[in-house]
């Protein structure tokens, strides 16, 4: 195994010393001798699969390399060496439920060693990777229900799409006050996903994709016993059916509308935000960048007519790092074929900054 991190990870030197540091003078690889010592571990998740299996426009598979190139140039306070790039998790044509396994798996293995983890996605079919690994690190020992379990989501028993009567769902106010505690009678962590996307991702369909990845979530949640607590940050309306409602009202999902986060409303989100986290043991933020207008985000699969703007995102992805639960973050969705100047690539580094220089210590 090599002991040189990855290639992408080059660019301005401007000295040696710790004022002149950038990311890429901090990441290390996974087998270099001193990668004991790092409290961030980034994975990356190279596919297509999902995102062509929902119908999307197809890149995303190169989307890791790109936010590495992204996140290189930006300065790092920390020390050197507190980085580990485990390398990418490659999906090669349709295998994708085999790529989420071995997603999982690299996943664990960097939150077993007490490293925070940031996974460059690929789809949003990434999210069901990041929750295997989160499962098996933090959900299957604590229960005793040991790991390695079947990768794919079964069916459960949970309300069909379209079943659900329209005179039942919660009101506005229920959906968006603070999650219940889960009373499963384990003693796992409660665990919370947090979504900032337009879309529910809640999506029925015969195979898994980049539209099912929080559905799956939800079933293998109820087979284990455990409770589904999952928020959503700028869904938008006219982007997701009455069915997509539907179900996530079933579930008792908290979500904001994309029209409920403009700037003017900015300590809303945070609040609901803060008020999500106050409920869980462990967070898991995942970005999906279609959330952010076209203009920021040109290079998605499915670029937004209207979108969350980029400091409104940005104070949502902040305050889930302060609450001290973040276990895991990924970024997914970056169709670098798509992008212009790298806007997209340059806005999802600044988040991941964000992110990363809050929740990791730097000293």
């Amino acid at each position: 195994m090599s002991t040189q991190p990855h290639p992408a990870w080059t660019g301005r030197n401007d000295g040696e010393g710790p004022e002149h540091r950038r990311w890429h003078q901090a990441v290390i690889a996974a087998e270099d001798p001193a990668a004991g010592e790092a409290g961030l571990a980034i994975v990356g998740f190279a596919c297509d699969a999902g995102v062509a299996r929902n119908a999307g426009r197809t890149g995303a598979s190169a989307a890791p390399p790109a936010l590495r190139r992204a996140l290189a140039a930006l300065a790092w306070r920390g020390q050197p060496g507190a980085i580990v790039d485990a390398g990418d998790v490659t999906v090669e044509g349709d295998a994708l439920e085999d790529g989420q396994a071995r997603l999982g798996t690299a996943v664990a293995r960097q939150l077993g060693a007490g490293r925070f983890v940031a996974v460059l996605g690929g789809g949003h079919e990434t999210a069901w990777g990041s929750y295997l690994g989160l499962r098996e690190a933090l959900l299957d020992g604590a229960a005793g229900s040991g790991a390695g379990q079947a990768a794919a989501g079964g069916p459960g028993s949970l309300p069909s799409p379209g079943t659900v009567p329209a005179s039942q769902p919660p009101a506005a106010a229920e959906r968006r006050a603070a999650p219940e505690r889960a009373t499963s009678g384990t003693h796992a962590p409660r665990l919370g996903i947090l979504n900032l996307d337009a879309h529910f991702d809640l999506r029925e369909a015969p195979r898994p994709s980049s539209g099912t990845p929080f559905l799956q979530i939800a079933r293998d949640a109820q087979e284990r016993g455990e409770g589904f607590s999952y928020a959503v940050v700028g869904i938008s309306e006219p982007n997701n059916t009455r069915v997509l409602f539907e179900t996530a009202d079933a579930l008792g999902v908290r979500y904001l509308l994309d029209e409920d986060c403009q700037e003017d409303r900015i300590e809303e989100v945070r609040a609901f935000v803060r008020e999500f986290a106050a409920g869980v043991d462990a967070l898991y933020l995942t970005i999906d960048l279609d959330l952010m207008p076209a203009a920021v985000a040109p290079g998605v699969s499915a670029p937004a007519g209207f979108g969350v703007p980029f400091p409104v995102v940005r104070a949502a992805a902040i305050e889930a790092a302060l609450s001290g639960k973040l276990a895991l973050v990924d970024v997914v969705e970056l169709n670098p074929l798509y992008d212009v100047d790298s806007r997209t690539a340059k806005a999802a580094a600044r988040l991941l900054h964000d992110v990363v220089t809050r929740r990791v210590a730097l000293a």
